[in-house]
């Protein structure tokens, strides 16, 4: 159990966040060939199966045919992600989830004959189950069944490289199976303890009925969780004093968010030249990266690579990245990244403000940023930058567009409030040098005694030319 449930300690810290080694992280695989039928296993075992074949299943609630359609894509596109092969995708119209087997028990038998003519080893709901739910489903297909909570967190494990977002999915995916705890044969209700004083070996501390199996399991990873929580409390310590100081020389910050896939590390490398890993794959980001650039004006500001955002992105995900989230919510300004190239991409913006709306960036200026804009259709194009005034279309592939994001985003940025002329002794250079990277500067010129600069600049460096001002 210690196993299932810890994550590895010994992480190279050296490398946190790196991120360009992903071709070898898609080749690891999970043992193949173990068999996938409910059997005397514990929940660790059972979990830890590979997803390799897999039959999609989604219920259809509200909305058009296409809008189902595109949501069990979607579903393929992320079980692709996490490595597995999609033999086979069904749509049960429904006015609400079956509260039992989440798609009716005629359609579960349904399902497992399909799961037979298949060979499928899984079945992967568009939802979030109860647990109830998956153990109804699962007795009656006889396979493993996994919900897209659990899809999207085995993608996040698969991808986390740094000590922080490993130590983040670990505890997203201990708060979604501490509920889901399920054992079958008799392998987690085997009872600890329990002789009575009669009987040969016991004492005091064997007495009564003891810990079945399965409360030691839930026991451990509660302890886990706790562990967990204490050292992503003391990871976060370390970024907040980075922020802090990034704020105590005013350096504006800008946060790249949006649903995944949308193309915000092929934005950030076009704007930076950052070198960050790009790859037509869902969330193929997972740890933040934050870059240094510079506006056409000569200002400098951080740019910083968030998650990608998907629709019904699972609470405990939002809870354990939420420290990770900060660097949105702290930022001076969110470029909105969504995919023009998407059949509907007002839908990934909706999903993208819901999450930005969890963590507290409601008030943080937004400039949406129509990406693929080289591949999109025009009347989709149109249509975005009908309905969002504040938009721009571009392509980080190509290049279109990214001129006047970088003139929108040297607009956009907060302006330092005073506005100083100061004449400098060519012996301060290291002041000169302040007033280019943390200022706006308007004029310099070099004179005889030293360099005349007028410049905005903020408070704290305003006391500090204060003695030189003209």
């Amino acid at each position: 159990m210690e196993e299932d449930v810890a994550w590895s300690e010994d992480v190279d810290a050296a490398r946190d966040g790196d991120q360009l080694d992903r071709s070898e992280r898609a080749a690891l695989r999970r043992v193949a060939g173990l068999s996938t039928e409910l059997q005397d296993v514990t929940e660790v075992e059972y979990r830890q199966l590979r997803l390799e074949r897999v039959v999609l299943v989604g219920v259809w609630t509200s909305g058009t045919a296409r809008d189902a359609e595109n949501s069990l894509a979607e579903l393929a596109a992320l079980a692709e992600t996490a490595g597995a092969h999609v033999l086979d995708g069904v749509i049960q119209r429904r006015d609400k989830p079956d509260p039992a087997t989440y798609i009716g028990s005629g359609k579960a038998e349904e399902l497992q004959g399909i799961v037979l003519e298949t060979g499928a080893d899984t079945v992967i709901c568009d939802g979030e189950l109860s647990p109830g739910q998956l153990i109804h489903l699962e007795d009656v297909v006889k396979v493993k069944v996994v919900d897209r909570t659990a899809l999207i967190l085995d993608i996040f494990a698969q991808h986390a490289k740094s000590r922080e977002g490993k130590a983040q999915v670990s505890l997203a995916q201990m708060q979604y199976m501490l509920p889901r705890l399920r054992g079958w044969g008799q392998s987690l209700s085997r009872q600890m303890g329990g002789g009575g004083s009669g009987s040969s070996g016991g004492g005091m501390a064997t007495r009564g009925p003891g810990e079945t199996k399965i409360e030691t399991d839930r026991r451990r990873i509660r302890e886990k969780m706790a562990k967990l929580r204490r050292e992503i409390a003391e990871m976060k310590t370390g970024r907040d004093v980075k922020r802090q100081e990034r704020r105590r020389n005013q350096v504006p910050s800008v946060a790249i968010a949006g649903y995944t896939n949308a193309g915000k590390s092929s934005l950030l490398n076009r704007l930076t030249g950052a070198g960050v890993l790009v790859e037509n794959a869902l969330f193929a980001t997972l740890d933040p990266t934050v870059r240094r650039a510079e506006t056409p004006s000569g200002r400098q500001y951080t740019l910083a690579d968030t998650v990608g955002f998907v629709r019904h992105l699972p609470h405990h995900l939002v809870e354990a990245f939420r420290s990770t989230m900060e660097e949105v919510g702290d930022s001076d300004l969110i470029l909105h990244v969504v995919d023009g190239s998407h059949p509907v991409p007002e839908e990934q913006l909706a999903a993208v403000r819901e999450v930005l709306r969890d963590v507290g960036a409601v008030d943080v200026p937004e400039v949406v940023v129509i990406n693929k804009a080289d591949i999109a259709d025009p009347d989709v194009l149109a249509r975005l930058l009908r309905a969002e005034p504040h938009a721009l279309a571009v392509s980080a592939h190509s290049g279109a567009g990214v001129e006047e994001l970088l003139a929108l985003i040297d607009a956009e940025l907060p302006r330092p409030a005073v506005e100083v002329r100061a004449l400098l002794p060519y012996t301060e250079g290291a002041l000169v040098s302040r007033v280019h990277s943390e200022g706006e500067l308007l004029c310099e010129e070099h004179t005889e005694t030293g360099t005349r600069v007028t410049a905005r600049v903020h408070e704290e460096l305003a006391a500090a030319l204060s003695p030189y001002t003209a």
